[in-house]
């Protein structure tokens, strides 16, 4: 199994010309789920005692299994919050697995991770945090967010009356669903505000105004959102900062997907006061073109991340001798056994430099705004909210939400587009309406009049 003979060679050179085809080509297909019934019935057993080959496995993934999932870079995948990996992060993304760099300490993957401290600090540039002010790269939001709140918890029991108590944080009914599942991972209570489209410092301060003393006594942080998934809403993160710092409170901002428009100098203003965080969420694999799966936790003070996540165990000793001293990613989230999966942004930034990142993102921005114009024009279309970053809600006249369901199957099933409905709250109430989200630069104009076109 680990030698190396003519079917691994064969086989190396058919993986390497998969991959060479994937990477160059220019028109993708749209592929679609199956039921795992019909999967089973294409393929077969894949997993036996003496194997079916790779020959056999590798012609059985293209012929089907590929064509069950969908490119998340095709230019009319609209849903969700897709990605755009630019091809040189795909093509580092094959040298990083290739190479088997242990991403977790100094000692085993210094020339690794020195790449990734280098891609980072391009991101803690665009944040404008103070000096000293770090990161590690994780597998997405999630983690980040997780290791954030973590970090913020241990913080707040360093004072012993905290110890043991159940912790309290603060955000908004718009924030990722990350958040709340996360709290629910450290055992913390979230206490959700309602706003009408963002929370600002005052819905802040009116929240904390109206707990009483014992609860008020058991809240250690706030979450603002630097561009919501569902609108591309920018929370009032100066105001909120203002306040957290007036109350003694961690103030994160999870930015996992709107932190890439930092680099956009047309929208950069609406991000005032992220510079007055105590950590940050980026994902590089949503809007900063990266492959899957790379996200970003940025800290003001990474000491206090590190007192947080720091492992100890007697075979891990040796990481903290002298001999073997260096930036240990592993201390500062949630992860010890790591990827340096931040490699394919730092070769794609090292090779096409962080002007084209910024044009890269403007577009996505640009995209929106020439969508929201299509839509204004149109008789049968209206926009719900302006376009806010590179998020766009609009609505069908005339449909209910069967309509917006049974258009996204059909258009997915053609092999068209995927753009998914979503939910807005208009006035009590929860309303079905259709959802852009550009990340892609590739997507044009007539992809999205073509799109707009499909409601008639």
């Amino acid at each position: 199994m680990h030698n190396i003979d003519i079917d691994l060679v064969e086989m190396t050179l058919d993986v390497m010309k998969y991959a060479i085809h994937r990477i160059t080509a220019t028109s993708l297909e749209l592929g679609q789920p199956k039921k795992e019934e019909e999967l089973r019935k294409l393929v077969g057993e894949t997993i036996t005692s003496q194997g079916i080959g790779g020959e056999k496995a590798f012609q059985l993934f293209k012929d089907v299994l590929v064509k069950a999932t969908v490119p998340i870079d095709h230019p009319r995948h609209l849903a969700f919050v897709s990605a755009a990996p630019t091809r040189a992060s795909i093509m580092f993304d094959l040298v990083t697995s290739a190479s088997s760099i242990h991403g977790a300490y100094w000692m085993e993957g210094a020339g690794g991770i020195f790449c990734e401290n280098e891609a980072m600090k391009w991101l803690v540039s665009l944040t404008r945090l103070p000096e000293g002010a770090f990161g590690v790269f994780t597998s997405g939001g999630t983690a980040a967010n997780l290791s954030a709140m973590v970090a913020a918890r241990e913080n707040w029991r360093k004072d012993p009356k905290n110890i043991g108590v159940r912790g309290l944080i603060i955000t908004s009914i718009g924030a990722h669903s990350s958040i709340k599942a996360m709290a629910k991972v450290i055992d913390a209570d979230i206490l959700l505000v309602e706003s009408e489209n963002r929370l600002t410092g005052s819905d802040l301060k009116n929240t904390i105004d109206s707990i009483s003393s014992d609860i008020r006594k058991r809240l250690f942080a706030v979450v603002g959102t630097g561009g919501t998934t569902n609108a591309g809403i920018i929370d009032d993160l100066q105001g909120i900062a203002r306040i957290c710092q007036k109350e003694n409170l961690w103030f994160h901002v999870d930015a996992a997907y709107g932190g890439g428009a930092l680099a956009a100098d047309s929208v950069r203003h609406l991000f005032k006061g992220i510079e007055m965080a105590d950590s940050i969420t980026i994902d590089p694999h949503k809007w900063l073109f990266s492959p899957y799966d790379c996200g970003a936790v940025i800290y003001k003070n990474p000491d206090k991340a590190k007192e947080a996540h720091a492992q100890e165990g007697s075979y891990l000793d040796i990481f903290k001798d002298e001999g073997a001293i260096g930036f240990n990613p592993s201390d500062y989230q949630i992860q010890l056994t790591r990827r340096v999966r931040g490699l394919p942004l730092w070769f794609s930034l090292a090779m096409h430099g962080t002007d084209k990142y910024k044009k890269a993102v403007e577009q996505g921005i640009a995209l929106a705004q020439i969508a929201g114009k299509l839509i204004a024009e149109a008789s049968y279309v209206e926009l719900v909210r302006e376009p806010s970053l590179s998020c766009v809600l609009f609505r069908r006249l005339g449909w209910k939400p069967k309509d917006y369901y049974n258009w996204t199957y059909k258009n997915h099933k053609s092999g068209f587009a995927l753009v998914t409905p979503t939910k807005w709250k208009n006035g009590n109430i929860k309303e079905t309406i259709a959802r852009f989200c550009f990340i892609n630069p590739d997507t044009t104009k007539d992809d999205i009049s073509a799109i707009l076109k499909s409601m008639k």
